[in-house]
């Protein structure tokens, strides 16, 4: 090979070796900027959004929420004790269910253009079914689309709510306002699907002076604060017997009084109505009325 081919060889190896390396950082380049784009996505996994932090923020949601986060324990419905009390539980299958729509959607109207969510199940005296109707709306609410529900058990001197869902009477809300007990503790999952119980506890004997106590409005101010989409029932006492269902009145937005057929007596309801005023009362329920 004479000195000017070797001479020219050797310069277009140069020049190929110098364009080679020119080339090569494109594709490494490429390459590089495929993770880049991806790394949000994968440093975002599905496990963060169960993590204790994002689920303490709603505790009360619905039954495994609440399970997993206030320690509220879940427990299997209860058929059979609901059937003995006359409980509507199934508002799709129960031939009397649509009457307790029409008091659900009666109640929302009522209390929702008002901003308001929190409701007193009461009667003029004991056992005309306030209870009963109490249960039988919570759970109806509870079916409803989009709408948590709280059952209060807010009739310290003769608690009964667990009794009517088959669990043994245990701590309650007469343990929390006396400040034995944290609220977590005492929630209660009964086996359906958005609805907590918040039970009685064991039967006070100074239940007007709890329930009408600073410890009561600021529970009842909180529940409904912080959660505005929850609906809040509360199972009261009885309005001629007792002071409680007075004192605790002034805390929620609205009354529900029931009354039974031929049984509660017309000065009965005006006495109850007198009582309650009738700018709280938001509508009757006429129990064990004959078809």
């Amino acid at each position: 090979m004479s000195h000017d081919k070797l001479k020219k060889a050797l310069a277009r190896a140069r020049q190929e070796n110098s364009e080679g390396l020119k080339t090569d950082p494109t594709p490494l380049g490429a390459e590089a900027s495929v993770p880049v784009e991806q790394e949000p996505q994968a440093t975002t996994p599905p496990q963060t959004l169960k993590s204790d932090k994002n689920l303490a923020q709603a505790p009360l949601q619905s039954g495994n929420q609440v399970k997993g986060t206030t320690q509220t324990r879940t427990e299997e419905l209860n058929h059979q004790s609901l059937e003995k009390f006359k409980v509507i539980y199934d508002c799709r299958l129960h031939p009397a269910a649509d009457q307790v729509k029409i008091l659900r959607t009666q109640m929302l109207q009522r209390l929702l253009p008002s901003g308001g969510n929190s409701v007193l199940i009461t009667s003029p005296r004991p056992g005309e079914g306030k209870t009963v109707n109490a249960i039988s709306l919570a759970i109806s609410l509870a079916q409803e689309i989009e709408r948590t529900v709280l059952l209060i058990d807010a009739n310290l001197r003769n608690p009964t709510i667990t009794e009517y869902f088959g669990l043994p009477q245990g701590l309650g809300l007469a343990d929390y306002l006396l400040g034995k007990v944290s609220l977590p503790e005492i929630l209660i999952n009964p086996g359906i699907d958005k609805l907590t119980i918040l039970p009685g506890g064991r039967p006070l004997a100074t239940s007007s002076e709890v329930l009408g106590a600073s410890r009561m409005e600021n529970l009842v101010k909180e529940m409904k604060e912080r959660y505005p989409e929850r609906i809040l029932v509360f199972d009261g006492p009885d309005i001629l017997t007792a002071a409680d269902s007075l004192l605790f009145s002034r805390f929620v937005d609205g009354i529900v009084l029931v009354v039974e057929a031929e049984a509660t007596s017309r000065n009965d309801i005006k006495l109850a109505i007198d009582r309650i005023g009738k700018e709280h009362l938001i509508g009757t329920i006429l129990n064990k009325a004959r078809e």
